[in-house]
């Protein structure tokens, strides 16, 4: 081999590992979004299930029962 085709072959193989790691790395960032967005939902759906337990505790029923007899 001459050095003109080394070159070319070591410009195509240069060429083709940047189009693996852009691509490589931008389907990193979509799953990064995507499981951003998930935890979002999870966090949402977490305050939902805590706000609901609170107000059916025990403490907080009852409390609420002996205020509604007292008015």
């Amino acid at each position: 081999m001459d050095d003109a085709s080394i070159i070319t072959w070591l410009v195509v193989a240069v060429v083709l590992l940047s189009v693996v790691v852009f691509v490589i790395l931008t389907v990193v960032v979509i799953l990064v979004v995507r499981i951003n967005k998930i935890v979002k939902h999870i966090q949402a759906v977490t305050s939902n299930v805590a706000e609901a337990s609170e107000w059916l505790s025990p403490g907080k029923v009852v409390s609420s029962i002996i205020d509604i007899f007292r008015k």
